[in-house]
């Protein structure tokens, strides 16, 4: 998809990139092997600060997809970073998408829609939709309520 055709997308959808964020220990954002881009996981951020909270506890399913559509647009900013260029991308490959929940949450699968239907959304169903996981895990760094990664294949 033409980068014009990404850019409009974002405008519409009211998305401005941000920058990539530095990493918060020894890591770094992204790693290119062949036409694969690996993106390490983004935990959702409110406000510029971890978005703490536990589904299931004090964080109900839609506010969790709000986080998660958080998370990929921090992720869209830092794939941005990697291609120079969103019209570079072939397809999104996988998300995988960690949920800090209770043991008796069960929608971890729900709250990650919200960073897959984004993708689909910049992107189109053609390169956007994409394999995923969504686990619940006992908890995330810092707190926060969703952490996700992704693979994106780049055109040649």
């Amino acid at each position: 998809m033409p980068a014009a055709d990404i850019a409009e997308r974002l405008q519409a959808l009211g998305i401005t990139l941000p920058p990539v964020a530095v990493p918060a220990a020894a890591y770094v954002p992204f790693v290119r092997s062949g036409n694969l881009v690996f993106l390490s996981g983004h935990i959702a951020k409110k406000d510029g600060k971890p978005w703490v909270g536990q589904l299931g506890a004090d964080v109900d399913t839609a506010t969790g997809q709000a986080a998660a559509r958080a998370v990929a647009i921090d992720l869209l900013g830092t794939l941005q970073a990697a291609t120079g260029n969103l019209g570079r991308v072939k397809r999104i490959v996988k998300l995988m998408s960690l949920v800090n929940s209770t043991a008796q949450f069960t929608e971890q699968h729900l709250v990650t829609n919200g960073a897959s239907e984004l993708m689909v959304q910049v992107f189109g169903p053609e390169v956007g939709a994409h394999a995923r996981s969504a686990f619940g895990v006992a908890q995330i760094p810092l707190g926060a309520c969703v952490e996700i990664e992704m693979i994106a294949e780049l055109a040649e």
